[in-house]
Formats: structure tokens, sequence, C-alpha cells
């Protein structure tokens, strides 16, 4: 059992653990419904949001200044380009632009404070994270995620991709320092953050792309309704897996993060 003076920083590490769970069931709800929305069919809505969402959280949990600027990036880029496009402006031009704006100002951040490969290879973690916990939930037997509702599944993804991303970090990122390239390192992370914020805001302008039907742009204003059970199933999530590491000796509040940043 932790001591007194360790119960602050363990509340204060699952509050964080549960807003990164949240984070992750909102963006894995609202990637899942439109890819599903844009044609792709069987399991690939499923693993593509895992793996996005992951990957993003990751950088937000563990690299956090270059998540941040991505995103600001991501933002300024996606406003101009409704300015300048307005609202007709597709889906995949709107998520072109948005990553080569945040590819721009990572490689500012990277010039600015030498984040070396750290933000890259914990993005990596989350990537490798994802398709894991994905492939285990699609191969399991008697279990289609696919069946499951937006909450319950949220929280079972977050649960699992949590995990495997805690108890692969620290061992996989040490050996992925020396061989990822440190210079490419923040704009990769930045340009994919960047992209992930254009298309949420392309889906937050409701989209007049021509080449969706009527059906179409509905059932993207439909994506909304899964948000807030995504985000409150991958906080529940997000938090039982934290107290679950707590309890097992992970000790999530002394792990250094933005460490290198």
């Amino acid at each position: 059992m932790p001591g007194k003076d360790k119960w602050p920083a363990i509340v204060m590490a699952l509050v964080i653990w549960g807003f990164a769970g949240g984070l992750f069931g909102a963006l894995f709800a609202a990637l899942q419904a439109l890819l599903a929305v844009l044609g792709f069919s069987a399991s690939t809505p499923f693993w593509m949001a895992v793996v996005v969402a992951a990957m993003t959280t990751s950088a937000f949990y563990s690299a956090m200044p270059v998540a941040l600027v991505g995103s600001m990036a991501g933002i300024l880029a996606a406003i101009a380009a409704l300015i300048l496009g307005g609202a007709q402006l597709s889906l995949l031009a709107m998520t072109v632009l948005t990553c080569a704006a945040g590819v721009v100002a990572g490689g500012f951040q990277a010039w600015v404070s030498r984040a070396g490969a750290r933000p890259l290879a914990e993005a990596l973690t989350g990537v490798l994270a994802g398709l894991l916990a994905a492939a285990l939930l699609l191969l399991m037997p008697g279990l289609d995620p696919r069946t499951l509702g937006t909450f319950l599944l949220s929280a079972l993804v977050v649960a699992l991709v949590g995990a495997l991303f805690q108890l692969a970090e620290r061992w996989l990122v040490a050996r992925a320092l020396s061989g990822l390239p440190a210079l490419l390192s923040a704009p990769l992370v930045a340009g994919a953050i960047a992209a992930v914020v254009g298309a949420s805001v392309w889906m937050l302008v409701g989209s007049s792309d021509p080449a969706l039907d009527v059906a179409s742009r509905t059932a993207i204003e439909r994506i909304f309704d899964e948000v807030p059970l995504g985000f409150l199933g991958g906080m529940l999530g997000g938090v039982l897996t934290g107290l679950a590491l707590e309890l097992l000796g992970f000790r999530l509040e002394d792990q250094p993060h933005d460490a290198g940043l």
C-alpha cells in the first residue's frame, strides 16, 4: 500500500488517466462513425479508429508540448482553409493542409526545444498498443466489437490500449530512441496530430462536400451523438486501468512524461 504522502500524486495520476481515457474514447467513437460513413466496411473503421486514437492520446499523454503545437497548427490551418476554401472543402484537402501545417510547426518546435526522438517513439508505442488491442478484440472468440455499444466498447478499448501502452512504454521507448530520426520526430507527430484536428474541424462545421449525399451528411451530424458516450466510457476505462496498474505496483505518478522535450 502506498504511503499517505503518495495519495495526492496517485489521485492526480488517476485524474490524468481519466481525462486521457476520455479523449481517447471521444476520438475513437467519432472516428469509427466517420470512417463507416465514408464507406469503410467490415472491421476497418474499428481498428483504424483504435490506432489513430491511441497514437493521438499517447502523444498528448507523453509528449504534450509537441502535441499542443500540432493541435494549434491544425486549428489555425483549418480556420484558414475554411476562410479561403469555404465549407465545400473536402475531408482529404482539409487533412492534407492541416497535416502540412503541423509538419512545419513541428519542425520549428524541434529546432527550438531539441525534442529528440522521444515524441515519435511515444506515438509509435501508442500505434503498436492500438494495433495489438484491436487485433486481440477482433480475434477474441465469441466477441464482435462492432456489436457492443459505444460506451462499453470505448471503456474496453481504452482499458486494453492503456494497459498495453503502459507495459510496453519503458522497454520500447528506451530501445527506439537510438534508432528513430530525431529531426523528423516532432514534425511527424505534430503533423499527425494536426491532421486529426483538421478532420475534427471538418466534422464540426458540417461538411458540404458535394461527394456526400444527404444521407451521409445526416449521418455525419449524428456522429456527435456518439462522442459523449465515447468520452464517458473512455474516462471510466482510463480510471479503472490506472487504478489497477497502481494496485499491481506500476507507479504511474513516478513516471516522467515530457522528459527530454
